[in-house]
């Protein structure tokens, strides 16, 4: 009798959750982006943001929530009620951050349900034109040769700008000075007027100052050449084998809420990603759009959280 009941309240639980997804969504969803308008996170959301709410048949709105290196409003979503009108998209510090802060506000395992990925996107080591190196090993000859009098700028501590420089440090073995900024636009600037030597920009970002003669670019950081600067070649392809790092976009609701409305709208994202219109606005923003399915965005979660967290403590790595 126990097993039948059991099943029986399984059984309805099942059917409330597909109706429910049958009938969402039924008012507009908030999509919380953890950052302040005009960053890759908020140009991401906004670059899929319309034509999701075509294919999932209501509106998403998007909302910017910055502070504390994401966590804000990541936190908003966590402890938002888990009905999928809450909704939050955050870039791979969702993997970074529970290594780098000490007390975090909420549990990126536990308090949250993963929909899928949006998109990826690549960053670039660029270097000011005083900088007697004009590919990547040159650069590393110079760094070994003088160790911490070369400088880097970053978007902040803790930023994908500074976790990618100081992947490369790590794998290249150099030692190079990080010179924090409050955003990758100054950092960006002061690498250009040679405050700083280099840094690790966006690729979108760092594009028209590359063309324009501004800067050098010795290396793209993902695994594969940017189609904004295909001539310039990955680390890999540069000599740096073993050194890859993309700004990864997850979308992701509150633990809690059902599946069937958690499958809907990763099902209508993906529809989305798939519109040639879509793909097309976001490759020229330097953005690729990667489909996956909640597990799989779950996985890669789970895979990448324990990697970061090790370099940020064999790093000496902090927030602050």
């Amino acid at each position: 009798m126990k097993l039948a009941h059991l099943a029986a309240l399984l059984a309805c639980a099942t059917a409330i959750g597909t109706a429910s997804a049958q009938s969402y969504p039924q008012r507009p969803v908030r999509l919380i982006v953890p950052y302040a308008p005009g960053g890759s996170a908020d140009i991401a959301a906004r670059l899929v943001s319309d034509a999701w709410s075509k294919s999932l048949g209501g509106t998403i709105v998007v909302e910017n929530r910055a502070g504390a290196g994401g966590n804000i409003g990541v936190d908003a979503v966590a402890k938002a009620a888990a009905d999928g009108y809450t909704i939050g998209l955050q870039t791979v510090s969702l993997a970074i951050n529970p290594g780098l802060f000490p007390r975090m506000p909420y549990d990126t395992l536990k308090d949250l349900a993963p929909i899928g990925m949006v998109a990826s996107s690549q960053h670039v080591l660029v270097v000011n034109n005083n900088v007697p190196a004009t590919n990547l090993q040159e650069l590393i000859s110079v760094a070994k040769a003088k160790p911490g009098k070369l400088t880097y700028g970053s978007a902040g501590n803790g930023s994908t700008f500074h976790m990618s420089a100081e992947l490369f440090k790590s794998v290249a073995n150099v030692s190079i000075v990080h010179i924090p900024y409050r955003g990758g636009g100054p950092a960006l600037v002061d690498t250009i007027a040679g405050q700083v030597d280099m840094s690790f920009p966006v690729v979108s970002a760092a594009q028209q100052h590359v063309q324009g003669g501004k800067l050098k670019a010795l290396a793209v950081t993902g695994s594969k050449r940017s189609p904004l600067l295909p001539n310039v070649p990955t680390a890999a392809e540069a000599g740096l084998s073993g050194y890859a790092f993309e700004t990864w976009f997850m979308v992701f609701a509150p633990a809690g809420t059902p599946k069937p409305v958690v499958d809907k709208l990763n099902a209508a994202l993906n529809t989305a990603l798939a519109a040639q219109a879509t793909r097309d606005r976001m490759l020229k923003e330097g953005f690729e759009p990667t489909p996956t399915t909640p597990e799989a965005a779950r996985q890669r979660l789970e895979k990448e959280m324990p990697v970061w967290a090790k370099l940020i403590k064999q790093r000496g790595i902090t927030a602050e």
